[in-house]
């Protein structure tokens, strides 16, 4: 059979001088093609000497750096499965990480060891390696007593590659499982979508525990034999100035925010540039508008999850269309996406319902959750994929919001993200979110939480006054708090449920 190995068809992608620069690093460090191969056959022959069972979890929570890159491709390489968790996750989320997917082997920073070491003892796991952001830890040092050539374990479409648990706001964190086909087919997929070409070069400034930063930037600079432009700590000034070395950007929002505050950046700046990419949380239309009069750039911005990948994409190519802010473009080839109603019907153009995707990229389901998967997956095989939207007459994909934000104000339906989009419109508003609380006599009613612009003074009462001549009553919000910051996870999306829980007492 032919390898299905998603090394396998990274590493025919390097470019045939191994010598040439694969990364450079904010360190001033350089890893050649060579490198990227020789270490990784130097893990992969670790974890073989550990005589692992096939496709046993390596679980991995490290500060990023190029040789964690590595390990993610050794363990690829080796026939394991991937399991990142992100580098916020403290003792009890990882703890029940541990016991869930039941690694045979986990990686953690040495200044964790201690208490992560206990937890694995406990779990049964008996491998627990270190690895360092500065090229140190247990691990490194164990490889390099092992060989550099190594041949990729022979793997099918369906062999498990990484599982990626789910933040976890509405109840237990889900491992959603992605297959080698899952992966490789969105990769190639984006590849030819974004256009990607010789020459390219991406800068990486995304955490490497998230869909973004290791599938979709990873995949896409080493499918194309792409050097990349490597930050392990997001510096926007640095950011700017490297863009004359480079021609992709891949962030989130919050990049963008921070970039834009950067006197440095103007036309000349970005003038290599030929793609920026937004994706992992909503981009403001502000933000879309303040890029592109500075930069004269158009924001790509794109729709995904951990459970599937990349969905839709803005157009790369301006004969498929413009890149329209507030949507997230059209659905990508190969993938079924439809709207449908609370019965399950589908919905026409314009109209808001639950998103609903079929595709090669779409996982085949949670980590040891069966009636998880079952509930999540229509009888005819759709994914359910909770999140709340439309597709306009074009087909233009626009997302208002997460099923569990809806606002069940009175019996009327209220998305937050309409609402939100008023209020950032308004004078002195530079982002809001808008959550449901209880109620007594509405049973659930809308509370906005309001960030001002630097310098500007704004006024919860007035802002809902303002919304009372714009909108139907039972989508006013009944109070409106101006706060400093609104909270966030570690890729810049708001965290609605933490805003709940401090409101929730408010009318009861």
């Amino acid at each position: 059979m032919t390898n299905k190995n998603l090394f396998a068809a990274l590493r025919a992608a390097f470019p045939k001088n191994l010598d040439a620069v694969a990364v450079e690093t904010d360190q001033g460090l350089a890893y050649s093609w060579r490198d990227i191969e020789r270490a990784t056959a130097m893990m992969a022959n670790l974890l073989q000497s550990l005589r692992l069972p096939r496709g046993s979890r390596i679980a991995v929570q490290v500060e990023k750096s190029v040789e964690a890159m590595m390990l993610y491709l050794a363990t690829l390489r080796a026939g394991h499965v991937f399991l990142p968790l992100n580098t916020a996750y403290q003792s009890a989320e990882i703890s029940y990480f541990i016991r869930n997917a039941e690694p045979a082997v986990i990686v953690c920073s040495e200044k964790n060891f201690g208490w992560v070491s206990k937890i694995a003892a406990a779990a049964g796991t008996r491998n627990v390696f270190t690895l360092n952001d500065d090229r140190t830890g247990t691990l490194l040092a164990q490889a390099a007593r092992c060989g550099d050539r190594h041949q990729p374990a022979v793997l099918g479409d369906d062999d498990l590659a990484a599982i990626l648990y789910t933040s976890g706001t509405t109840g237990r964190s889900k491992g959603a499982m992605l297959s080698h086909g899952n992966l490789l087919s969105n990769a190639q997929v984006l590849k030819d979508y974004w256009g990607w070409k010789p020459g390219d070069v991406l800068i990486h400034a995304l955490p490497i525990f998230h869909v973004h930063g290791l599938f979709v930037a990873l995949h896409g600079a080493l499918l194309n034999g792409s050097k990349m432009i490597w930050m392990a700590k997001f510096d926007p000034k640095l950011a700017i100035e490297k863009m004359r070395e480079a021609t992709v950007f891949m962030g989130v929002p919050t990049l963008y925010v921070r970039m834009l505050a950067e006197p440095s950046l103007d036309a000349e700046a970005v003038r290599h540039m030929r793609l920026f990419i937004s994706g992992s949380a909503p981009l403001l239309l502000e933000t879309f508008s303040d890029w592109k009069m500075r930069t004269g750039r158009t924001i790509l911005e794109r729709y995904g999850m951990s459970e599937t990948i990349m969905l839709t994409s803005n157009p790369y190519d301006a004969r498929d269309g413009e890149r329209r802010g507030g949507t997230v473009g059209f659905p990508l080839p190969g993938v079924g996406l439809r709207v449908v109603d609370d019965e399950g019907r589908q919905l026409p153009a314009g109209e808001i319902g639950g998103i609903q995707v079929r595709g090669p990229n779409v996982f085949p389901g949670y980590w040891r959750m069966p009636e998880k998967t079952a509930e999540e997956f229509t009888a005819d095989g759709w994914f359910r994929t909770g999140d709340v939207g439309k597709v306009d007459e074009r087909g233009y994909v626009t997302i208002v919001g997460r099923s569990k934000d809806l606002i069940i104000s009175g019996g009327y339906n209220v998305y937050p993200a309409e609402i939100e989009g008023y209020i950032n419109d308004m004078p002195g508003v530079a982002e809001s979110a808008l959550v449901g609380v209880p109620h007594p006599d509405f049973g659930e009613v809308g509370v906005a939480v309001v960030i001002a612009k630097p310098g500007t003074v704004v006024d919860g009462e007035d802002i809902v006054a303002r919304l009372k001549s714009q909108l139907a009553n039972f989508k006013i919000p009944k109070r409106c708090f101006v706060v400093g910051e609104l909270p966030r996870n570690t890729m810049g999306k708001v965290q609605k449920n933490l805003l709940r829980e401090q409101h929730k007492g408010l009318f009861v």
